[in-house]
């Protein structure tokens, strides 16, 4: 039976999650703006 604190997982889990979050938010904002300005015309 494997520990419940594996902290070398959770470590790399959370690495990716941070690194998929710095790219995917400046993303949806850009989206967001650009349907933004189209529904302003």
């Amino acid at each position: 039976m494997e520990s419940a604190n594996d902290h070398k997982a959770h470590n790399s889990t959370y690495s990716s999650f941070i690194a998929n979050l710095k790219w995917s938010v400046p993303l949806i904002a850009v989206i967001a703006l650009l349907v933004v300005i189209m529904i302003a015309e």
